[in-house]
């Protein structure tokens, strides 16, 4: 649609496909493209007429710009005819789909999780309602015997069966309601490789309440959150690779002066072995071999490996602290990010020995691993380095990758040069 008007204007062919180009731009950031369980070209219109707007703003003063003597008003009725086209278009398809959904044509086969008063409630809305596009098969829930939603639909075993039931039943959607579940195993189910390609909707806890965040779905009158499974791998982590090689190559040309001068100190004050080299575990569970400007020497081997650090050792000297508090004993890891053992954002890497305790004792802790190790991270730059608990730490690191964004680095980056120049390291 946003094309179309090429067919009675071309003359304007650089400016209509400029206009499309950031409408899209502008519509695929807004979810646009990502079908909604509750459709309705009328709720859409405020923000699509938002975007194309905003777009058409764009395109015409670009044209007034570049075509100071062109009258502008007929431009200008041009990309109104292109927004008019667009909701047209946005009217027909969504048509199509609803006829797709209620002649069942187009069917995603749900499973619900929870087998509670809500469980039976989404079950007979969307046996009832064929419009929302999904058809259950049936519940999980620890608790099958006595379910509410056994009432409704069959009960097709406990949650931790949903690693084989997916698959099985070919299911693309979980949707979680209430009843006997166990939230931590529930967590690590659907983020499985057997469920992690399924769509996850979650009821709240209090569906009664309005939900206060953009494009809230329902279903009926329930409201249903859209949960985003973190995508590792694809375009967006391409370009984070190549930022890194890139940054982390020109950096080890800029800083080179600096790294020598603090090399030439840790020797002046500690002797030989100016780089101290430690395994670490990185993306997988995989060790690499991770590097620091020495700013102590530890007695034994043993002990760099299992003693925790001390924020006020006594063989921590002068330079040492500098390099520590500044963070610059950090920089040689500026070669494990060119290599591609470690990212420039991300969880920072810890040791075997406390990885393999803090992934009992601390919940969820092992999935800091799902990506690379980073030189700084969402946690250190919002106070969580030296004595801190490891608990929130990996809090910190998993909201970062659930949250993961190319933005989200950029601003622990800005945030890294604010920590790095007051001083607030160890």
């Amino acid at each position: 649609m946003l094309l179309l008007p090429l067919l009675w204007a071309p003359e304007h062919f650089k400016a209509i496909v400029l206009m499309a180009a950031v409408s899209i731009a502008l519509l695929f950031g807004a979810g646009r493209y990502r079908a909604r369980l509750h459709l309705s070209v009328l709720d859409e219109i405020p923000t699509l007429l938002g975007r194309l707007l905003t777009a058409a703003a764009v395109v015409a003063t670009l044209f007034a710009l570049v075509n100071q003597t062109a009258e502008v008003g007929p431009f200008l009725g041009l990309l109104l005819g292109t927004i008019g086209l667009v909701l047209a278009g946005r009217f027909l398809t969504t048509t199509l789909i609803l006829t797709a959904r209620r002649r069942r044509i187009v069917a995603h086969k749900t499973i619900i999780v929870g087998g509670g008063v809500r469980a039976a409630e989404m079950a007979t809305l969307l046996n009832r309602y064929p419009q929302y596009g999904l058809v259950p098969l049936g519940f999980v829930d620890d608790d099958g015997d006595g379910a509410e939603a056994g009432r409704v639909i069959g009960h097709l075993g406990e949650v931790q069966d949903l690693e084989l039931l997916v698959p099985a039943t070919g299911a693309d959607v979980l949707l979680v309601a209430d009843g006997n579940l166990a939230e931590t195993e529930l967590l690590d189910i659907v983020r499985s490789p057997e469920c992690e390609d399924c769509d996850l909707l979650v009821i709240p806890r209090l569906p009664q309440f309005h939900t206060q965040v953009g494009h809230v779905d329902h279903i009926g009158s329930v409201p249903v959150m859209r949960i985003r499974n973190p995508s590792l791998e694809g375009p967006s982590w391409a370009v984070k690779r190549a930022f890194d090689v890139v940054i982390s190559g020109l950096a080890l040309l800029v800083l080179a002066p600096i790294m020598a001068m603090c090399a030439l100190a840790v020797r002046l004050e500690g002797g030989p072995g100016v780089l101290f080299r430690q395994d670490r575990v990185g993306r997988d569970g995989q060790l690499f071999s991770c590097l620091k400007f020495r700013s102590m020497k530890p007695a034994t081997f043993s002990e760099s490996a299992t003693q925790w650090n001390i924020a006020n050792d006594k063989r921590v000297g002068p330079v040492g602290k500098v390099l520590r508090r500044s963070s610059l004993d950090e920089l040689p890891q500026l070669w494990s990010i060119l290599r591609g053992d470690m990212t420039l954002v991300g969880p920072r890497p810890e040791r075997p020995h406390f990885v393999d305790k803090f992934s009992i004792e601390v919940d969820r802790y092992a999935h800091r691993h799902r990506v690379r190790a980073g030189l700084t991270g969402l946690a250190q730059v919002s106070g969580l380095r030296g004595d801190t608990p490891i608990s929130d730490r990996a809090r910190f690191d998993n909201y970062y990758i659930e949250n993961w964004s190319l933005w989200l680095d950029a601003k622990v980056i800005l945030r890294t040069f604010g920590e790095v120049i007051f001083a607030r390291g160890r």
